[in-house]
């Protein structure tokens, strides 16, 4: 599986109340293990709180599981 699919199942997790969210970060973790990628990019715009508390929770909740993540800047 690629990244962005790996990424593409986080987001329709956090969109269903984050059921599965786990078995999804192990996926984009194997996923970004395979590529040699070691930073996410994750949209702003499609997390369910898009704000900066949001944001924190979402990284802080991530980098605990062992992936990095970074965030789009809306252009």
């Amino acid at each position: 599986m690629s990244v962005e699919n790996a990424l593409e199942a986080v987001y329709t997790s956090l969109e269903n109340d984050n059921k599965d969210i786990d078995a999804c970060i192990v996926t984009l973790k194997s996923a970004m293990k395979d590529e040699g990628t070691k930073k996410v990019e994750i949209d702003n715009a499609r997390l369910p709180v898009p704000n900066r508390e949001g944001r924190n929770m979402l990284k802080s909740y991530f980098k605990k599981r062992g992936v990095l993540v970074s965030f789009k800047v809306a252009e």
